[in-house]
């Protein structure tokens, strides 16, 4: 029987030290200025075993909410460059792609099926219309709206 996790938010001020080090060489890892754990734990002056002590019981909370999250099934011909087209009107958008599935064509026609997280005040219509209007696309319909997880 698995027990539940109970989870706290705190101030950075009320965080033990040596737990603030540990995300510093989280965060050197992840960004590449590190290549290695123990690289990663000497420039934030920890020891490598509270690192791997901590390493998965600390994360940065970040205030910046998501925003929505939709399921969008687009209808297009299956010609080169379409995906590539709408994937590029999602990102002038400033939304992100979460999964993309596209079904194998059949006829000439493909369907896409695609997970995006949208801003919070981003009007979802602008997404399908601008899909819309791109050449070759038959149709994009929102399947599902829902507020993102954080």
């Amino acid at each position: 029987m698995m027990t539940e996790e109970n989870y706290y938010v705190l101030k950075e001020k009320a965080v033990p030290e040596v737990l603030l080090r540990v995300e510093k060489a989280k965060r050197l890892l992840e960004s590449g200025k590190c290549l290695s754990a123990s690289d990663a734990a000497e420039k934030a002056g920890i020891s490598r075993s509270s690192f791997y002590k901590y390493k998965d019981e600390i994360f940065k909370y970040s205030k910046r909410r998501r925003g929505r999250r939709l399921t969008v099934i687009i209808r297009t011909l299956d010609e080169p460059g379409i995906l590539s087209r709408i994937l590029a009107i999602i990102a002038d958008l400033g939304a992100n792609i979460l999964t993309i599935h596209q079904a194998v064509p059949v006829n000439g026609v493909a369907a896409i099926t695609l997970s995006i997280d949208i801003p919070m005040k981003m009007d979802i219509s602008v997404i399908t219309e601008r899909i819309e209007k791109t050449a070759g696309v038959s149709y994009a319909k929102i399947l599902a709206e829902e507020p993102a997880q954080d």
